[in-house]
């Protein structure tokens, strides 16, 4: 197994930068960040998560560990990430292993959702098929009903990973698409930070 050594602090303060820029130029959701996975027959799957957290260690996001992509990473630990803001014509990608994240984490997080979303978490059988919308609203209802004037405990189901990365690219546009490419990658347990060809 590939090392997955600390983010160094010039790598974490390229990313918050460009993220500062992003939220500075108006990008609708700059915490959005396509998540690819593989199942167990080495097929593809990518959709939309949000960044909750990031660090040295790195990209946190939150799911239901019963969905196709929790069931995919509990097989399949390698992952792929790229936030992409049009706005400022930056493009971030990270490749690594996700973990997951604390009980305490996951905890602390969940307390600071919505309470509907927090219901939510205890109603979706996510990714499954519903046969009928009736039977997600009756649940949601249950669940209100059972912690009615009581905190909503997070489920079991539904926790954090942290995407450790062991490698790193940014890229940013430039003009004739001569773009800047600038990519960190961990080797035997040591950053290298090469400029690469657009």
């Amino acid at each position: 197994m590939t090392p997955h050594n600390d983010m160094t602090a010039a790598m974490v303060e390229r990313f918050r930068a460009g993220f500062d820029r992003a939220v500075g130029a108006g990008v609708p959701e700059p915490t959005a960040m396509t998540l690819a996975t593989v199942d167990n027959a080495c097929r593809p799957t990518a959709r939309t998560v949000l960044l909750k957290d990031m660090d040295e260690q790195g990209f946190v996001f939150y799911t239901n560990l019963e969905s196709r992509k929790g069931r995919q990473l509990a097989s399949q630990a390698d992952v792929a990430l790229v936030f992409w803001w049009r706005e400022t014509a930056e493009q971030v990608q990270v490749e690594g292993r996700v973990e997951p994240v604390t009980p305490e984490e996951a905890d602390a997080y969940f307390a600071t959702r919505p309470r509907g979303s927090q219901i939510g978490a205890w109603a979706s059988k996510q990714s499954f098929e519903l046969p009928k919308r009736q039977e997600l609203l009756d649940r949601v209802a249950h669940y209100e009903k059972k912690f009615s004037g009581q905190q909503v405990p997070r489920p079991p189901h539904w926790s954090g990973l942290r995407v450790r990365p062991r490698r790193l690219e940014f890229w940013y546009g430039r003009e004739s698409r001569l773009h800047e490419r600038i990519c960190f990658e961990s080797v035997d347990g040591e950053w290298h930070e090469v400029l690469l060809y657009p």
